[in-house]
């Protein structure tokens, strides 16, 4: 029976979609895997090197991987759809549907309606999710930093403060911990004259307060004794005191790709003149394009001869992804180092690859010359 477009979704759509929608969910369930793996040795690392407590891991963990979920979703859907379009291929199943009436459109119209779920969510993303999620993290990063509770202090227990903050040891806690009993905090500081510097504070008592804005915590303790030694000197000094405030507000993360545009909302870049807004307005903009631009690369790209090799084509389509997302990270650090003040060029080049998915899916489509006979 020859193949017929109806007005709404018919047999071969809804197979189509099944298809896409089976194979793009597993290759993002398996790229979630993999990122959640490396992003827990990196968060690992944050912890032991003291940039925030242990308490909050799993949820910085969490919250890292919505934050990358849009580039994991442009990666999904590009090689899930050349996975699903190369696999119906190499089963003949295409020929078959071609041979039956089946034209390139009847192809395209369930590849575009998928593409632009796709782009939705990636677009959903980028421009609201993610940077939600990143927004959450700092802020439970900070809260937890200017928290010895959330460090998970314990009586007595030497404990290391965050963000390599020192060490502290109580012999008694209340149970709100805000109030705490004799209390011994170490210190271990660079003076201004370039040496290392010891600071012990002890204190028969401590209480734990924070700022009426809630932005500041401070350990005051009382009754004590401070002493600051010199690493390899003997001029140490000691102090007596009736009150003595440490700020635990000043330790921060020693990430060192920390971006401050990518905390802000979409409003907000719109009103920040600098590159690194624009950077960031112009990727979280383009992201659903690209989204669409990856789809049409693959359809052409997933085209394969029934007994060619699976790997053939998915190395070809990854190299020409790496060159893509290369080409658009080029004109985002441009946009970051001042150089370009719009992000027109990534535009452009956006609709260059997509022209070029469009052409190669044309001229396979392309009605063939029949060839003359040679007489002999």
């Amino acid at each position: 029976m020859p193949y017929r477009r109806g007005p709404v979704l018919n047999i071969l759509d809804r197979y189509f979609l099944r298809e896409l929608g089976q194979t793009i969910a597993a290759t993002t369930i398996v790229l979630v895997a993999i990122f959640a793996g490396t992003s827990f040795a990196q968060v690992l690392k944050q912890v032991a090197n003291g940039s925030f407590p242990a308490s909050v891991m799993f949820q910085v963990l969490g919250l890292n991987m919505l934050d990358g979920l849009s580039t994991l979703l442009l990666l999904a859907g590009f090689v899930g759809t050349l996975w699903s379009l190369g696999r119906m291929y190499r089963e003949s199943e295409m020929h078959v549907l071609s041979s039956s009436g089946m034209g390139p459109r009847g192809l395209l119209r369930p590849v575009a309606l998928m593409a632009a779920v796709l782009a939705v969510l990636v677009g959903v993303v980028s421009m609201w999710l993610g940077p939600w999620a990143a927004r959450t993290s700092d802020s439970l990063v900070a809260a937890a930093n200017r928290s010895v509770i959330a460090a998970g202090l314990d009586a007595g227990r030497f404990t290391e403060l965050p963000g390599k903050g020192g060490i502290i040891f109580v012999d008694s806690l209340s149970r709100d911990g805000s109030v705490l009993g004799n209390t011994f905090i170490a210190t271990e500081r660079d003076s201004p004259d370039g040496t290392r510097r010891l600071k012990v504070v002890t204190g028969k008592h401590g209480q734990l307060y924070q700022e009426s804005d809630g932005d500041g915590r401070f350990l005051a303790l009382s009754d004590g004794w401070q002493y600051e030694v010199p690493l390899g000197g003997d001029n140490w000094r000691k102090m007596q005191y009736e009150r003595n405030d440490a700020s635990l507000s000043n330790i921060q993360s020693d990430n060192d790709d920390e971006d401050p545009a990518h905390t802000l909302t979409t409003t907000q870049l719109f009103t920040v003149d600098s590159g690194d807004a624009r950077a960031e307005l112009a990727w979280r903009t383009i992201a659903p394009a690209m989204m669409l631009v990856l789809i049409m690369l693959a359809v052409p790209l997933s085209r394969q001869q029934p007994r060619e090799a699976r790997s053939a084509r998915l190395i070809i389509a990854l190299l020409v992804f790496y060159l893509y997302y290369l080409l658009l990270a080029l004109c985002r650090s441009q946009l970051i180092k001042g150089k370009w003040h719009h992000a027109t060029p990534m535009w452009i080049v956006c609709l260059l690859v997509f022209c070029l998915g469009a052409w190669l899916f044309r001229s396979q489509y392309a009605v063939r010359k029949p060839r003359k006979a040679v007489a002999r």
